[in-house]
């Protein structure tokens, strides 16, 4: 039975990308799976799935880079999956004495802009490059690319475009959504933001447009659920400050949700938003929940990112906005209110392409093929 170990440092063991997609789908074909992550302690088995993680992050680098080699050499894997450089880099020994596979899974940029936001010019300058050039040894020590988005290519498939490679989309397992295509009233509706609280990710974009639409719309009920958290204490006290400001009459916070609950927690939204601010990293980026509200019938407003244009073009259940432009996207919502057939329409074809465009299902058997030949190569 081969063996796959995935290496993550700053993803927990149960990430729904990790776990609940990948490690499932090469037990499912045998594959004998162990997930190590520097997240979380934990020890065990679940769902035919061996965990050995451990909390340590905050630890050296040497001592993280320690802990993944115990775990290699431990566990004898024919095929490692890394989730970032720092993992390549580690095993590099082991890959070479042993022949083994070395997949780079490149989900998130890097350097990202949240490495960089505590260092200040021109320190900030010389950070970037030495991520960059460290992104670079990962991409030559690595033996295949895994890409989660076309967008996120750049720069190792570029540099390193003789090694084998594919593009391996965030779409959700079906069974862990269930369609909820609302009817919507003319009186009341309710309006859903997920995910991390913060400027850079619309928070504040999100309630402008609400307001906006309030104002325009004052005989309308606006129900305001808003499901996530935020991670840093200037995103808290931010936060703090938009709800005293704008003081909506109806609004629901809630925790984020486990992952096999997440469909479930939005189930009662008429309209999913993530109106991100548009830079260089969010442009280039395909939100992951895009394709939970989708399978869950949600039309969606959202920023007009190049990732989701290149990938999917102009969207057929929602709208891509500029997410400054307030008028313009509480006019999308109105336009909904005056013409519910136009959102039950838009509704049923975010399910309709789910099912037959954007699930799991269609591209997991093309993954485990990759992990395949990269161990019989």
């Amino acid at each position: 039975m081969p063996k796959v170990l995935f290496l993550t440092t700053s993803h927990s063991y149960n990430d729904d990308r990790i776990f609940y997609h990948q490690a499932k789908a090469l037990r499912d074909n045998e594959y004998e799976v162990k997930i190590c992550s520097l997240y979380a302690d934990y020890s065990g088995s679940i769902d035919g799935i061996d965990i050995e993680s451990y909390a340590v992050l905050e630890e050296s680098i040497e001592k993280k880079m320690e802990t993944f080699r115990k775990v290699c050499h431990t566990f004898q894997p024919q095929c490692i999956i890394c989730s970032e450089p720092l993992a390549v880099v580690a095993v590099r020994k082991f890959v070479k004495q042993h022949k083994a596979a070395c997949i780079y899974d490149v989900t998130e940029w890097y350097p990202s802009m949240s490495m960089l936001q505590k260092y200040r010019f021109p320190v900030k300058i010389f950070q970037a490059v030495k991520f960059t050039f460290i992104q670079l040894y990962a991409g030559f020590l690595s033996t295949r690319f895994i890409f989660g988005e076309t967008t996120k290519k750049f720069p190792l498939a570029y540099f390193f475009g003789f090694k084998k490679q594919m593009v391996l989309p965030y779409y959700p397992d079906a069974v862990y959504i269930s369609g909820s295509v609302r009817k919507l009233e003319s009186d009341t509706i309710t309006l859903c933001y997920t995910g991390q609280i913060s400027k850079d990710k619309g928070i504040d974009n999100f309630f402008k447009a609400v307001d906006r639409l309030r104002q325009k719309v004052t005989s309308l009920h606006i129900r305001i659920l808003i499901i996530g958290s935020a991670v840093q204490e200037s995103d808290e006290l931010f936060f703090s400050g938009l709800l005293k400001e704008y003081s909506f009459d109806d609004i629901e916070i809630r925790k984020p949700a486990a992952f096999e609950q997440f469909a479930e927690a939005f189930s009662d939204a008429d309209i999913c938003f993530d109106l991100r601010e548009i830079n260089f990293e969010n442009s280039h980026s395909l939100p992951i929940k895009l394709f939970y509200f989708m399978g869950s019938g949600k039309p969606v407003i959202y920023s007009n990112l190049k990732g989701i244009r290149k990938h999917m073009g102009k969207l057929s259940f929602g709208s891509l906005v500029d997410p400054h432009d307030v008028d313009g996207i509480s006019d999308v919502i109105i336009n909904y209110i005056n013409n519910p057939e136009l959102y039950h329409s838009h509704a049923l074809k975010a399910r309709e392409e789910f099912k037959e465009k954007y699930n799991w299902e269609m591209i997991k058997y093309s993954f485990v093929d990759f992990v395949k030949k990269s161990i019989d190569k």
